[in-house]
């Protein structure tokens, strides 16, 4: 909205700052966080008139640690989200609106999720099949939308890192590579989403990489010096992930140990999406699987575990995902938190490195 002020910069040259994507995203990093500021401590405590039971499936302690905490926090990351990106972006950029497609979309299917289970006071809410066929319709829908607003020559091809300039024609296949990218983060993340601040700093870092990705990709001059598919267009995304960043410090204020809310899916479920749909518009895919390690860890261990229980009878884990492998070897809440946030930063800088590594 505020990007439709640079052509007065002839008038007044202070509106000039409004054409810089570096300008604009320090802008909506400042802005996403001063509205969890300011309308965080008022939604936990509407979150708190109604309490989701606690999984009796996970580790006992969280029976008494985490009671009586609210969850839909992701409620809070999407507002910031949603108002500091649709103040700061350029709203005629069709990847921006993309991208909020696919965050919007998948937040309301952790909503209804998270809503259902408060309502019934269980730990059930919708099925697992509503949930996954919600996602796959929204995903292929982006996918298909991506597609239209590509140069020509990219459309349905998929990149690989390492290699410069190889691009792999997967023609209508695309669509449904592109989607499995979606609904696979956004399950990623949620899977992830187990202890106070575990999901939301490795997802900050996720974006603060595709911040630069976008921002490097949608720069015809820097793309081609790093031999990286220039992408018309996506830089306005570093926008949309500094929003991110934003929305998530905010929520990081409410949710660090010991957390006032939990994200739910709400967030989970939305953040994952984010990042997937910023992968598959930046043609970095791949690389998304590196700098979202972790979350692909997580996920491969619940993969494992339910894998060699129905073959073998036998755990891999002593609970699954793996930060619960951990608590039930006695490892203390922060520290599995903060090693993991190690983790994530390390496989941040592997995923950068790809950059340059050509």
């Amino acid at each position: 909205m505020l990007y439709m002020l640079h052509p007065l910069a002839d008038q007044f040259p202070v509106f000039n700052v409004f054409r810089y994507l570096t300008f604009r995203t320090g802008g909506a990093v400042i802005t996403a966080l001063i509205v969890a500021f300011v309308f965080g401590p008022m939604i936990i405590d509407r979150l708190k008139t109604r309490l989701q039971p606690i999984r009796s499936d996970g580790p006992e302690s969280h029976l008494i640690t985490k009671q009586g905490t609210p969850t839909m926090g992701g409620i809070l990351i999407l507002l910031g989200l949603f108002i500091s990106t649709l103040l700061w972006a350029d709203l005629s950029n069709g990847y921006v609106w993309i991208t909020l497609f696919v965050t919007g979309g998948y937040g309301f299917i952790g909503f209804l999720d998270d809503y259902l289970k408060v309502k019934a006071k269980s730990s059930g809410g919708l099925s697992g099949k509503l949930k996954l066929l919600g996602q796959i319709g929204i995903a292929i829908l982006a996918s298909y939308w991506a597609t239209k607003l590509m140069p020509a020559g990219m459309e349905t091809h998929l990149a690989f890192p390492f290699f410069k300039g190889l691009l792999v024609d997967l023609g209508w296949m695309f669509i449904a590579v592109a989607a499995f990218v979606m609904v696979g983060a956004s399950n990623s993340v949620n899977l992830t989403d187990g202890l106070d601040g575990l999901a939301i700093v490795p997802v900050m870092i996720a974006a603060g990489v595709f911040a630069l990705i976008a921002y490097l990709t949608g720069n015809a001059v820097f793309a081609n010096y790093l031999q990286i598919h220039h992408v018309p267009g996506t830089g306005e995304l570093a926008v949309f992930c500094g929003a991110l960043i934003g929305a998530g410090l905010g929520f990081l204020w409410f949710n660090a140990p010991p957390a006032m809310v939990f994200m739910g899916d709400t967030g989970s479920l939305a953040l994952g999406g984010a990042l997937g749909a910023i992968s598959v518009v930046t043609k970095h895919e791949i690389v998304l699987a590196i700098v979202g390690g972790l979350f692909v860890l997580e996920t491969v261990s619940v993969i494992v575990q339910v894998a060699s229980f129905k073959l073998t009878g036998k755990r891999v884990f002593a609970m699954a995902p793996l930060h619960h492998h951990f608590e039930k070897k006695g490892w203390a809440e922060p520290t599995i938190v903060i090693r993991f946030w190690i983790i994530a930063s390390i496989l941040a800088l592997a995923g950068l490195a790809t950059l340059k590594l050509r």
